[in-house]
């Protein structure tokens, strides 16, 4: 599913247009990235939890050369399901 798509299913279960359902979308990834980038974790109950976690240097390879580089120690986003999200994806209640 693109962003495309998911714009259209709003506007169809929420019954508003194409270009409100694009400010709602877009308003809704916007402040997730400004919670992350503050530092802060975004909980949605029965949805799940994103969050920023650490990472440590550590030594990878040059996938062409095979030659060993250090990769950086830094941050990256990172999603938890929550218990709903994940029954319903198991196919148990929706």
């Amino acid at each position: 599913m693109t962003k495309s798509d998911l714009i259209q299913r709003v506007a169809k279960e929420t019954g508003l247009s194409l270009a409100q359902s694009g400010k709602v979308v877009n308003g809704v990834f916007d402040a997730i990235t400004n919670a992350l980038k503050s530092g802060e974790e975004v909980r949605v109950t029965g949805f799940g939890t994103f969050k920023v976690t650490q990472t440590a240097q550590r030594t990878g390879r040059n996938p062409r050369t095979g030659e060993q580089i250090t990769i950086p120690a830094g941050k990256r986003p990172s999603f938890s399901a929550g218990a709903a999200l994940v029954e319903a994806v198991r196919g148990g209640k929706s």
